[in-house]
């Protein structure tokens, strides 16, 4: 008989486990209209696709648990409406792009962009269909190839996203990803604030684009900041001190800084390689789609590609996966949506329970008929906070008291990077342990 969830009290004792029921977070995990978690996610703008996944025939896309037609008109402008025709029904992924707009095959109905009825042909004169019906549409936006919708309350929208690390010299952004994940977007999101799962599942094999020195488990710290979460992770890299950071940007947004840094030379607030989305398709299903950052002085953009790249799908042989695992393979094998009450958290985890306590406080703020926290935007730009800084600090004179150093430098250098004063960075006499 099933019954409530209980540990485990000794070896061999799976029978135990198997009969237990467990519960999904719904408040988090579910996505669809109407839902907590939905709603709060319908309050920013999400990537819908690549711009050059249009064509001449519309796109039939699911996000956010909605059914929709994604197209470009003749006129280069973006629609994305609901998939049914308002006239019958007929599904619009069946429509005719027209120079303005889409054309039902059905009736002929011809809708603009956003919704308006252009035209009801067999119609009199006189009818009033044009001014009464309109069809679902979404605001769009086109950038650097990611085509861009806001799903929420018309009266809500926000203004599009302008992070600060999209608009700095020498760098180029270009689309990545486009990888379907059979599971929930929590499961793939939060994985951004575990750095400790780098030391394992991203040194297994080769090929991966780590290098070694992220095989070392870093001392670990997390902390709240105006656009979500970053982690402070410290190692020892000979005579230098090596702080990586990543940044959950509220809600479904992680940037993190490269994947080919050994922390062998000093520099300070070296910025992020990648803007990563996990787009909820539905409650079971994930599109994961960024933007690369290339820059000028940046290795070849293959280096960049493996590191992004390597296990993002399921693209590769099954038994290559299960003796090189990658982020697909931890993340979908959870299952379509996580269990957080079947989990046994560790030290390692604190970042992970951190995103869920932030997640639910933002999403119950919207519940609660508030506004979403705002972001620290300073001369029109979103500050992030991911990054790499690797300082030349003495070693400590034991294992205690060096644990204590690295944590030391990375508070230090994170104070630095969210205030923005990175001059504070050239004393290091208060970092002696």
């Amino acid at each position: 008989m099933a019954g409530t969830v209980a540990p485990l009290e000794g070896p061999y004792r799976a029978y135990h486990q198997a009969a237990a029921e467990w519960k999904e977070d719904s408040f988090i995990t579910y996505v669809g209209p109407g839902t907590p978690g939905g709603e709060y996610l319908r309050r920013f703008w999400h990537p819908i696709d690549f711009a050059s996944s249009l064509s001449d025939v519309p796109l039939r896309v699911r996000r956010l648990g909605e059914d929709l037609v994604l197209f470009r008109d003749g006129s280069g402008q973006f629609g994305l409406l609901a998939l049914n025709c308002a006239h019958r029904g007929t599904s619009l992924e069946f429509g005719l792009i027209q120079e303005r707009g889409i054309r039902c095959c059905y009736h002929g109905w011809l809708y603009d962009v956003d919704g308006t009825v252009l035209e009801a042909p067999g119609e009199p004169p006189d009818n009033r269909i044009k001014e009464t019906v309109f069809q679902g549409a979404y605001p769009t936006q086109e950038f650097n190839g990611l085509v861009f919708a806001y799903l929420g309350p018309p009266d809500k929208k926000p203004p599009f996203p302008n992070f600060d690390t999209w608009n700095l010299p020498g760098y180029t952004l270009k689309p990545w990803g486009h990888n379907h994940l059979p599971c929930n977007w929590v499961q793939i999101k939060e994985n951004c604030m575990d750095p400790a799962h780098t030391a394992f599942l991203h040194t297994i094999g080769d090929g991966t684009g780590f290098t070694e020195s992220f095989g070392v488990i870093p001392e670990l710290e997390f902390r709240e900041v105006p656009n979500g979460e970053v982690y402070i992770a410290a190692r020892r890299v000979g005579g230098n001190v090596w702080i990586r950071s990543t940044n959950w940007i509220l809600p479904n947004i992680h940037q993190y800084s490269p994947t080919w840094e050994n922390g062998k030379e000093e520099k300070v607030f070296s910025r992020a390689m990648q803007t990563h989305w996990a787009v909820p398709i539905d409650d079971t299903n994930t599109l994961n789609i960024g933007l690369n950052h290339y820059h000028e002085d940046d290795p070849p953009p293959e280096v960049l590609e493996s590191g992004a790249d390597f296990g993002q799908g399921c693209d590769r042989p099954y038994e290559e996966r299960q003796r090189v695992p990658g982020d697909y393979d931890a993340h979908s094998s959870i299952g379509p949506i996580s269990v957080h009450e079947r989990e046994n958290l560790g030290a390692t985890d604190i970042g992970v329970a951190m995103f869920r306590q932030i997640l639910r406080k933002n999403i119950e703020t919207v519940a609660n008929g508030d506004d979403p926290s705002p972001p620290d935007i300073r001369e029109g730009q979103i500050q992030t906070y991911a990054n790499d800084t690797i300082l030349k600090v003495p070693q400590a004179s034991d294992d205690t008291k060096e644990k204590d150093l690295l944590r030391k430098v990375g508070r230090k250098v994170t104070e630095a990077i969210v205030s923005r004063d990175l001059d504070s960075l050239k004393d290091l006499s208060d970092l002696q342990a």
